[in-house]
């Protein structure tokens, strides 16, 4: 069977720099922000080769809202969701559901709702 990646993604926002300093500190990591007229955007680190998230944060007041239980779910990868999890409270988003097992032969996830109030999950073999 084919594979199918993210070729990108884009996450909504309703203040960028609040949002920037949450995710870089639940993955220790910077992101790039860019300033395109009314669009905001914060690209995570990652290059066309694979390697990373091929993706940013996007405001912009009429065309971007956040949501907590609809819309697209993103799976960021991780070594242990645990570590990121453990960062949520304290960069300002909350656990909707802790770290547990999908299956044995899959890994485990755990979803949480950032500082803007979007759904994300994370995936991990361990």
């Amino acid at each position: 069977m084919k594979r199918v990646t993210v070729g990108w993604f884009e996450i909504p926002v309703s203040d960028m720099d609040r949002a920037i300093a949450f995710y870089e500190k639940v993955f220790d990591c910077k992101l790039n922000k860019q300033v395109m007229g009314d669009f905001q955007m914060a690209w995570f680190p990652g290059d066309h080769s694979g390697q990373g998230a091929e993706g940013s944060l996007v405001y912009h007041k009429d065309f971007y809202a956040t949501s907590d239980f609809a819309g697209a779910l993103i799976y960021f990868s991780s070594e242990d969701c645990d570590v990121e999890l453990k960062r949520v409270k304290e960069a300002g988003g909350t656990i909707q559901i802790p770290k547990r097992m999908i299956a044995p032969d899959i890994g485990f996830m755990g979803v949480f709702l950032d500082s803007e109030g979007n759904r994300i999950a994370l995936h991990s073999t361990k």
